[in-house]
């Protein structure tokens, strides 16, 4: 599947999660979340493509040369499972790492993309992270080129959260660029071509009110923390925009010189 246009810039995402029928009704499919958060397609600069991994869909291997960066979503499944299609999605991604591609992992991505290459993921002693949780940004760590195109790194940043799995141990070579008092590793890199974020920088405030909603019927949370999720999305927002600005910068290379990172 792809959003035809003139292609100067050609992106996958690997969809690890069925679309939800809120998110089919209101945007059209998580593609399109993806792709109104990271992509330029108005501009026709680029091409975005989906592969629906968690239904066994995935890029020919030949294919792969011919894009400039992936993404992987997240997912309500584990990343250290062992379903043949995460199996193959592992191998998919040492592969995209030998060949030195932009990967960028989302919530699951992150954790899954820590696995393929050599990390630790398991669940969170702490439980359930859901809602909006400050990012703290480590200060001295070795510059990526992509966050060197950021007038200034700032010091945190609010980001939406839905995980109760978290990565134990990064792959070596790995820095970690963020945490929070929750989570331990939040942003992950690897160079200029991995990027790992935990929390989810495409997501607005009403999917994740909605995934709350059916995680409570589920039974998967306690409507106690349901409702502290709730409360604060009532009261602050997350730096959604500061978020995206700094994913495109890792997929493209570049960050719009217009916003203002303390946005």
């Amino acid at each position: 599947m792809g959003i035809e246009c003139e292609s100067k810039r050609r992106y996958a995402l690997l969809l690890a999660a069925r679309d939800s029928e809120y998110v089919k009704k209101v945007y059209g499919g998580y593609f399109n979340v993806f792709v109104a958060a990271f992509g330029d397609v108005e501009e026709q600069e680029e091409k975005w493509d989906m592969y629906r991994v968690v239904d066994g869909e995935f890029p020919d291997m030949n294919e792969l040369e011919n894009y400039d960066g992936f993404v992987v979503s997240g997912s309500p499944y584990d990343a250290y499972g062992d379903d043949n299609w995460i199996l193959e999605l592992c191998h998919l991604l040492q592969t995209l790492f030998s060949m030195q591609k932009k990967v960028l992992g989302i919530c699951f991505g992150h954790q899954v993309l820590c696995r393929a290459l050599g990390g630790k993921v398991g669940k969170s002693n702490s439980g359930w992270d859901i809602g909006l949780r400050k990012v703290n940004i480590v200060k001295d760590f070795s510059p990526c080129s992509f966050l060197e195109t950021l007038v200034e790194t700032p010091p945190a940043l609010t980001i939406i959260e839905c995980h109760q799995d978290e990565v134990w141990e990064v792959p070596t070579g790995a820095q970690v660029i963020a945490f929070s008092d929750k989570t331990g590793v939040e942003m992950f890199t690897i160079g200029d071509h991995i990027l790992g974020i935990q929390g989810h920088p495409e997501y607005p405030k009403d999917i994740l009110n909605n995934l709350i909603d059916r995680l409570l019927n589920q039974d998967s949370i306690e409507t106690e923390l349901a409702n502290v999720a709730r409360s604060k999305l009532e009261t602050a927002d997350p730096d959604s925009k500061c978020w995206q600005e700094i994913c495109k910068a890792f997929l493209k290379g570049y960050l719009n010189p217009y916003l203002s990172i303390e946005q």
